[in-house]
Order: structure tokens, then sequence, then C-alpha cells
């Protein structure tokens, strides 16, 4: 790598890129164009110096002079023309070169840029996603390994049963999972799981993802939220930058209803041009992003007409301020969901 710097370097001091170094002094086309003035004049002078002696022309004494000064001053001048016109090429194609040597040069130092902030230090976005996802793996181990309790009503007195009776396990349904013996999830822990937590301490975000991911159709959200948002992340385009126009309760109610369009363009309150190129150029470019946007409006889709239902018009507010949903304005104006 080193090696290869070095030859750049030197290509571009012999460019003229420092000190302009091969911008003056004689050229190679000046040196030809001295030689044929030169040869020019000597012929004139040999041909004056032994031409034999004519009839006078008839023309006045100084149309003849005129005659003789372009014939010997005329092709010297367009010689050094031509002289100049190389001089000119050979600055603009320098110029040229060094142009393309400055591009490239801030070519590879946006690449370089972009490679150390993928790989090298992290951003604190990209190290709280990569928290929820150790959070989230924890929390399905433990959900796989613990039975998940369900609280009695209050009209069921179960009888006595020895110590170790597993009785109760045979008036379970066949099929039955353990997200149908789970609690639904609250409102409020729905919201706070959609934004998941602020900080490695921030143990009611932790608690609120936890109960939001023992709720299968929550869950689901969630991990499409989490994937986009690490994609967006490598883009360097985090929810918290953004500062979108929020939309009434009303509209959103028109989107779980399944309005689309113009109906809801207020949703698509993200005008940061930014974060829209970049993901609309990602969407283009990247299949895998493409199909990670797709699924992750799909299951916003389902989970938000669902809890819509529900919800009233602070809760719906509240959860518009959320990062995931940050996400779904912005990747719904990407994909043309408010066209």
């Amino acid at each position: 790598m080193s090696d290869k710097r070095n030859k750049r370097t030197e290509k571009l001091i012999n460019l003229g890129i420092y000190g302009r170094k091969g911008s003056g002094g004689i050229t190679a086309a000046e040196i030809i164009a001295l030689a044929l003035s030169l040869i020019w004049i000597l012929g004139v002078i040999v041909f004056f110096a032994f031409a034999p002696a004519g009839d006078a022309l008839p023309q006045p004494a100084p149309v003849i002079f005129v005659m003789k000064f372009l014939a010997i001053f005329l092709p010297i001048a367009v010689i050094w023309v031509g002289a100049m016109a190389a001089r000119s090429s050979r600055i603009m194609r320098t110029e040229s070169a060094r142009l393309q040597a400055a591009i490239d040069a801030m070519r590879q130092t946006y690449v370089a840029q972009a490679q150390s902030g993928i790989t090298g230090v992290q951003p604190s976005v990209e190290k709280k996603l990569d928290e929820i996802a150790a959070a989230q793996k924890q929390t399905e181990t433990a959900i796989a390994t613990f039975s998940t309790t369900r609280t009695q009503p209050a009209t069921i007195k179960p009888a006595a049963k020895p110590a170790h009776d597993n009785s109760d396990q045979t008036n379970l349904a066949l099929g039955t999972t353990a997200e149908d013996l789970a609690e639904p999830i609250s409102t409020a822990d729905f919201i706070r799981a959609l934004n998941f937590p602020e900080t490695a301490d921030d143990r009611d975000g932790f608690t609120a993802l936890r109960r939001a991911l023992k709720d299968r159709n929550a869950a689901r959200l969630i991990q499409a939220a989490q994937d986009v948002l690490t994609l967006l992340s490598q883009e360097g385009i985090y929810m918290d930058d953004l500062k979108p126009d929020l939309a009434r309760p009303e509209i959103w109610r028109k989107f779980a209803a399944g309005e689309r369009g113009r109906e809801i363009a207020q949703l698509g309150g993200v005008r940061d041009r930014s974060s829209l190129a970049l993901s609309s150029g990602r969407m283009r470019q990247d299949a895998i992003f493409r199909d990670a946007v797709h699924h992750f409006l799909r299951e916003f889709d389902k989970a938000y007409a669902e809890f819509a239902s529900i919800a009233d018009d602070l809760e719906i507010t509240q959860l518009s301020e959320t990062r995931t949903a940050r996400a779904f304005m912005l990747l719904g104006r990407v994909t043309g969901t408010f066209d």
C-alpha cells in the first residue's frame, strides 16, 4: 500500500501537483519552433544574397517592402503560433490530469472514511443496536428455557395437587405455544419497545423490549425495524438525527384504515434530503436492503392497524415519535407510499 502511495505521489509531482514541476522552461515544441525559425531566416538570407537581380517591379516601393516583410516574417509567426498551441495543449492536458488525480484522491479519502466508519469506531446508535440484538437473543433463550406463567381466572379454583403432579399440562390443547400463553402486550410497552432502549443502562426500555418480544406480531415488527435501522446506520442515517413533521392522529388512523397516497401524505414528514437520497440510492442498488425495507413496511402496516384499533390519540402521537415510526416515515417516502 505504501509503494502505491509513493508511486502516486511521484506521479502527482511530475504532473505538477506539488510546486507544478515541469510548467516552466523551454519545451520540445519551442525548441523545434526556434530551429525552424533559424532555418527559415538562414534560407531567406541565402536567397537574398545569391538571388540574381531582376527587373524592378512597377509597384511602389512601400508595397514591395510590405510584401518582403510578410514573406520573411509570416512563416515565422505561423511556426510560433503552432508552438504556442502545442504549449497550451500540454498545459491543458496537465491540468486535466491534475483535476483527475484530485478527484481520485477525494474518492479514495471518502471510501476510506466510509470504511473506517463501518469497521472502525462504531457510532453510539450502532453500539446500541448491537446491545439490543444481544438482549433479544438472551430473551429468546430465556423464553425457550423457562415456561411462561399465566394468571388463572378468579372464578376457577384448581383442586389441590401433589407437589410433583404435572397433570395441569394435560389441560392444554395440542399446538399451544408460549406466545398463546403470554399476556397481551400493553400499549405503553409496545410504544416503548418500538423506540428501543436509549442506553445500555435503560432497564425500563429493555424490560419493555423483552415483553414485546413475547408477543408474536410485535416481535416480528421489532426484528424488521432492527434490520432496517442497522442497514440505514451503514449509510450514516440515524433516526435520532431526523426531525420529521408530526402528523395529526386522525391522519394516522386513516393509514390504519387502509388509506394510501395523498390522503396520508402528511405522514411522510421526513424532509432530510441527504437521508432520502442515500436511502433511495441504496434501494436501487442493494436487493437485500430493498427486501428488508418492504418486509418492514408490511410488518409495520399490520401491527399498526391492530394498535390503532385500541389506542387513543395520545398513544398514537407517542408512537409516531418513536425510532420505528421515523424509519417508516423515511422509507415510506422513498418507496412512494405517500405519493
